[in-house]
């Protein structure tokens, strides 16, 4: 069977999973805080016909070999950590991270997920959590009677409560999670992160300090998939499949021209 025909499956295989990371961040377009994914590639095994440097003629050597590569495979699809447009919502609950970072969010089974989202809320007891009912590690309790929250820059969590109108009480500091390499953590979906061996372990701080971002109140950051950007990578994608299918067709051409010789 002719080598070409699985060198050319490898590539459109590889090429279909472009697209389907590419529809994943297109559906993901409006997602708050949604980090993009792009596709890596790696070159397959090569069969050495002939090594450069080998001894051709008495006294010469062969300038260059012959190898014959096996396509290509994904090396990984890693996430792009690019920061999205933060958008105005006027809302105290929501927060937005300028710079490096994550939220560290405490799960029900007391694992940690991390996440840029921070459309915020409260729950029945005040405790401020993330749209699928998480709370925020460490805890920031709003009181029933608070009539305003503010939100620092460093995470300081100030409300003016019913019983104190005049004055502002600090109720809890906002801690921002970062990690030595992102792109390392697994998504988790719903807009969280799981840290792996490869992110490395987590480092908490203040934010503002330490290469962690600050906090911004009434802003959310949106995704940071540009349209027009994972559009033109889809067309270069189907382009690039398409010529696979073609090498495909053409052995197969080939192939039919041999058996037609025999006949």
């Amino acid at each position: 069977m002719m080598k070409s025909l699985y060198t050319s499956a490898t590539g459109m295989q590889a090429h279909q999973t472009v697209v389907d990371t590419t529809a994943n961040n297109l559906a993901n377009v409006d997602t708050t805080g949604f980090k993009r994914s792009q596709v890596e590639f790696q070159d397959l095994l090569y069969q050495t016909v002939r090594a450069a440097g080998t001894q051709g003629a008495i006294g010469y050597e062969v300038p260059t070999g012959i190898q014959i590569g096996s396509g290509v495979r994904i090396a990984g699809t890693s996430k792009v950590f690019t920061p999205g447009v933060l958008e105005n919502t006027n809302n105290d609950f929501d927060l937005s991270i300028q710079g490096q970072g994550f939220f560290q969010i405490l799960m029900p089974n007391g694992e940690f997920r991390y996440t840029r989202d921070g459309s915020f809320r409260t729950n029945s007891t005040g405790n401020l959590v993330t749209a699928d009912g998480y709370s925020i590690n460490p805890p920031i309790t709003i009181p029933a009677d608070t009539l305003s929250m503010t939100v620092g820059s460093d995470g300081t969590v100030s409300v003016i409560t019913a019983g104190a109108p005049t004055t502002a009480t600090t109720v809890g500091n906002i801690a921002l999670t970062r990690f030595p390499n992102p792109s390392g953590l697994s998504s988790e979906g719903r807009n969280l992160f799981a840290e792996t061996s490869a992110s490395g372990p987590q480092l908490q701080g203040i934010p503002g300090s330490n290469g962690l971002g600050s906090l911004t109140q009434g802003f959310l950051e949106r995704s940071n998939v540009q349209v027009v950007t994972e559009l033109i990578r889809l067309i270069t994608a189907q382009r690039a499949f398409e010529a696979s299918q073609r090498c495909v067709l053409t052995s197969d051409q080939m192939l039919q021209t041999t058996n037609n010789m025999i006949r």
